[in-house]
């Protein structure tokens, strides 16, 4: 198995607003989300469903999106994108 056949896309969220001192952690299908206070914690959660549920709407997985048609689907559930680091 080379290194690339291992790799699977995953939405990630991270929050930073924390200040409870608590590990908010949630992890599904096609995504993880850490940190962030209560409220962050559950919008990251509501945009990671809509995701999955865009997906199942297109009959498709993460892995099979292009960066169009995921930027696409970001749009459409405001989801704040941080583009890919040039390789």
């Amino acid at each position: 198995m080379t290194p690339d056949s291992r790799r699977k896309k995953i939405l990630l969220g991270l929050g930073f607003d924390c200040e409870d001192d608590l590990l908010r952690v949630t992890k599904g299908d096609n995504f993880k989300l850490y940190g962030g206070s209560e409220d962050t914690h559950g919008i990251m959660q509501e945009k990671a469903i809509k995701f999955n549920e865009q997906l199942k709407k297109r009959e498709k997985r993460i892995d099979d999106l292009s960066r169009e048609e995921f930027n696409e689907i970001a749009d459409r559930i405001g989801l704040n994108i941080i583009p890919p680091l040039e390789e």
